[in-house]
């Protein structure tokens, strides 16, 4: 005799429905993503008292493969690239320095930055002409007080803290920078180097800075860092701490949010604001800047 349980016969129903649908979703799909508009990357600035510097790239697919063909192809060159004060202008130089990726930067050696002025940029390259402009504020006031603070159970590694006051009369934007002499081939922006004075407008307040890496994308280069995101006990340290405008700032604080959490699925992507024009993306910003060194000692 056979008994018919009722309750186990759906059970059973049920399981296989949903091996069948797990079976029949197992296959292969192909996206046919289009190609991104081919697009001049730009990364220029200018500083009172010194010469316009600025990097090209062109754009690459989010989804494309990254080798050395990819990187290379990633250069902008030639390349015909301008600044003028509106007045004077100058084609900057390509020479070559491996500081940087890629390794073509446009110097400038006529126009040096004045503060106050608007400074305009012009790339020609491959049939496309981006432009931008971008001015230089009046550099922060002098910082009141630089030290050094081991952070909890390190005996060498910590952070470096500051006392600011913020001008109360007009609206700021800041970006700061660090240098280990002898360590760092350059000035690194700090991790988390943009700020604007929404919160501190006027006040006379201390902040605390964690050391930047020179590329976010060099994952092996961070996870062997012992060091990673420290100053060490013993460094001289150049700090620059900068003004600049609206849409430089704009630029850098979307920027830092797609570097730090455009591969987290749970963050809604935010675009970066661009100050390019006319075929390009990037930045062309202008620098008000202060320098001061600090030893780092308990």
């Amino acid at each position: 005799m056979i008994f018919f349980n009722k309750k186990i016969f759906i059970k059973h129903l049920f399981y296989t429905a949903i091996m069948l649908t797990i079976v029949s979703c197992e296959q292969d799909i192909v996206i046919d993503l289009p190609e991104p508009e081919q697009k001049i990357v730009v990364e220029g600035w200018i500083e009172q008292n010194k010469y316009a510097i600025v990097k090209l790239s062109k754009n690459m697919s989010y989804f494309g493969v990254t080798d050395s063909t990819a990187l290379i192809n990633m250069i902008n060159f030639p390349a015909v690239v301008t600044v003028s004060d509106g007045i004077n202008s100058e084609i900057l130089t390509p020479t070559f320095d491996f500081n940087y990726f890629p390794p073509i930067l446009y110097k400038g050696h006529l126009i040096k930055g004045e503060i106050g002025k608007t400074y305009y940029l012009t790339v020609q390259s491959e049939g496309k002409e981006p432009t931008s402009k971008t001015t230089i504020p009046c550099p922060p006031t002098t910082l009141d007080s630089l030290w050094f603070v081991l952070d909890p159970g390190q005996d060498s590694l910590g952070t470096i803290w500051g006392k600011f006051t913020d001008n109360p009369n007009e609206k700021n934007y800041y970006r700061l920078f660090t240098q280990r002499k002898g360590r760092d081939k350059k000035m690194i922006p700090v991790m988390g180097s943009i700020y604007e004075d929404f919160f501190f407008n006027g006040l006379n307040f201390t902040f605390n800075v964690y050391r930047g890496y020179e590329t976010y994308t060099d994952y092996e280069g961070i996870k062997n860092d012992k060091e990673y995101s420290y100053f060490k006990l013993g460094d001289t340290i150049i700090f620059k701490y900068c003004s600049i405008d609206k849409e430089h700032y704009e630029f850098w604080s979307t920027a830092e949010v797609e570097f730090f959490y455009g591969g987290n699925p749970f963050i809604n992507p935010i675009p970066v604001k661009s100050n390019i024009k006319g075929g390009g993306l990037g930045v062309w910003g202008g620098y008000g800047a202060n320098y001061d060194t600090i030893i780092l000692k308990k």
